[in-house]
């Protein structure tokens, strides 16, 4: 069993971004020996994305994760957690993504915001709103690396918090409230879940305060034209290929990609 105090956190950084990169499922860090602290864990998933960046991929944004109370309780956490987004997760809104890039992906509904000011630290919610150039409806792909969609804390947040691909609809003001609109996600046009953006922290900004603090918390700053997905408010649905999705959100618009048909 590898000791805490002598992780190598490069080593550990490789095996989940080749998992990622050959769309291959491995077993978890810890079944593997890997006895990861969350501050480690979170060195894990730094290096695996300067890993993507030395390959030429760009930061756009992050993510959150575990925005429901439900969820957190089921994890065995009281915070969020959150992970990079980089320009090869995007699918143009309307477009198609490749089966094959996947393991076992799902997709779930979201609220995404584009910052027109840097964002980090405490922050009222008033300052965060002020920090906003635009809302959209959002779908994120999450497509864990281990076995069977299984993890842990510490494995989720090493494995990029399962970021692996996104799309937004497009850009309202920020104007708008979205503290609880009516979302229905459809796979070939049947809903598969109905929530409401309340379910994101019970209201989404709450969500981009969040993401302000813990970026803090790791010495980082969002930048303006950072985009931020506020986390799911509903449960993730499995994807299959060929398969067109669709996030019909109220005042917002529509999101929306096809999954290519298997090779």
């Amino acid at each position: 069993m590898t000791n805490t105090t002598s992780i190598n956190i490069k080593e550990v950084a490789q095996i989940v971004d080749e998992a990622a990169v050959n769309a291959e499922a491995i077993s978890q860090l810890s079944a593997q020996g890997y006895q990861l602290t969350l501050t480690q864990a979170y060195q894990v998933q730094a290096q695996s994305v300067a890993n993507r960046l030395a390959r030429g991929e760009q930061q756009v944004g992050i993510k959150m994760g575990f925005t429901s109370r439900a969820k957190m309780i089921q994890m065995g956490v009281d915070d969020m957690i959150w992970g990079p987004l980089t320009d090869a997760m995007f699918i143009e809104e309307g477009g198609e993504t490749t089966w094959e890039k996947y393991v076992h992906p799902r997709v779930e509904p979201e609220i995404a915001f584009l910052l027109k000011k840097p964002l980090s630290g405490n922050v009222t919610l008033s300052e965060v709103m002020a920090s906003v150039q635009a809302v959209a409806p959002a779908l994120e792909i999450i497509d864990s690396r281990y076995d069977n969609f299984k993890f842990s804390l510490e494995d989720v947040v090493a494995d990029n918090c399962s970021s692996s691909g996104f799309t937004i609809g497009a850009w309202q003001t920020p104007q708008t409230d979205i503290a609880n609109l009516g979302m229905v996600m459809e796979f070939d046009g049947e809903a598969v879940e109905i929530g409401s953006s309340a379910g994101i922290l019970g209201n989404p900004w709450r969500s981009l305060a969040a993401a302000a603090r813990v970026a803090g918390e790791a010495g980082k700053v969002l930048p303006a034209g950072s985009i931020v997905l506020a986390g799911a408010s509903t449960a993730a649905q499995a994807l299959k290929p060929g398969v067109h999705v669709r996030l019909n959100c109220e005042k917002l618009g529509v999101a929306e990609f096809t999954v290519s048909k298997a090779e």
